[in-house]
């Protein structure tokens, strides 16, 4: 009876503790906190809300709950509530060029205040856009798609964000920006940026692989330097050392393959300039390289032809430029 009696009173307090409500938030180190009842842990729940409207990009009823933020919390809601509110008024009006300074200075004037986050969230929004193509003004008079101003509001908000999630996907969306506009450096010294800051994991995997082709999608041709080439050559061969599964699944042995038919024929490009010019030293020098390193490659082949060539030709007088310039050349 006495057992029995006990279950009783443990079921009754159990019940009555699973009855009080409970409410749950999202906290800066992605634990979940329980919320309180008392007017802090209204304030926060308020807050939690609004940072959720932000993120999901539903600016109306954002607004409205700063509003009503304010209106119940007079005590809580001090001056960074006026100030974030400020600057989200002109993000709301279309006015990015003011409102990224404003909340720039809210974040540095109130870096605890509950709505940080909140303005990191805005400002990824308009970075996002700016980086798309939105216009800003020029000189009051003109409009001009503000893709330099989004990779600046990015890589500030990256900054500041540190090794949140957030910072990761704003350098992201810098370097796929620069990629759809074929800027092949400036996406690769981003993707470079990524891997320096977070090297291991997912994004460091990921930004390892974009580093190799966007530094492979700016080589122009045999007429132009070959230094990105065999770049991209390392980067992919590094990629295929630490992740031998997935180079395999995305073919980076027919991608280095590749690589190296076009090393050889820049090599052999040379080689026919300097037959060209009727340097018969430097012509030979590249040529017996193709053959040597490259006997199977179609440039190997035509190198074979061109020492023929070479050799039939007569000793040229090499003045002291030419000889200056093939010193150049063979650095």
């Amino acid at each position: 009876m006495r057992v029995f009696m006990l279950a009783m009173v443990l079921s009754i307090c159990a019940s009555a503790f699973c009855d009080q409500p409970q409410t749950w938030r999202l906290s800066k180190d992605q634990k979940w906190q329980q919320i309180t009842s008392d007017e802090s842990g209204k304030y926060a729940l308020a807050i939690s809300k609004i940072k959720q409207l932000i993120s999901t990009g539903r600016t109306s009823e954002a607004q409205k709950a700063l509003a009503a933020l304010k209106k119940d919390f007079p005590a809580t809601a001090g001056a960074d509530l006026d100030a974030f509110i400020a600057a989200d008024l002109l993000y709301a009006h279309g006015k990015f060029v003011a409102s990224i300074p404003a909340f720039d200075k809210f974040m540095d004037d109130y870096p605890t205040s509950p709505l940080y986050e909140a303005a990191l969230e805005r400002e990824f929004q308009m970075g996002t856009a700016l980086l798309a193509g939105y216009k800003v003004p020029l000189l009051k008079i003109f409009r001009v798609k503000g893709y330099e101003e989004g990779a600046k509001v990015m890589n500030r908000l990256a900054d500041r964000a540190g090794d949140a999630p957030i910072a990761q996907q704003a350098l992201i969306e810098v370097a796929k920006s620069f990629e759809k506009r074929t800027l092949w450096r400036e996406a690769f010294d981003t993707w470079a940026d990524i891997s320096s800051r977070w090297p291991t994991g997912q994004i460091g995997k990921d930004a390892l692989l974009n580093m190799a082709t966007t530094m492979y999608a700016g080589y122009r041709g045999p007429r132009y330097d070959a230094t990105g080439l065999v770049s991209a050559k390392g980067y992919y061969q590094n990629y295929q050392s630490r992740y031998p599964a997935d180079a395999n699944q995305i073919g980076i042995d027919k991608i280095l393959a590749r690589i190296e038919e076009q090393i050889a024929y820049k090599q052999y490009c040379i080689a026919k300039y300097y037959q060209h010019v009727g340097i018969k030293t430097g012509a030979a020098l590249y040529y017996d390289k193709v053959v040597s390193n490259w006997p199977a490659a179609e440039a190997g082949k035509l190198a074979s032809v061109g020492q023929k060539e070479t050799a039939a030709m007569k000793q040229e007088d090499i003045t002291a430029e030419n000889t200056f310039w093939m010193s150049k050349w063979l650095k």
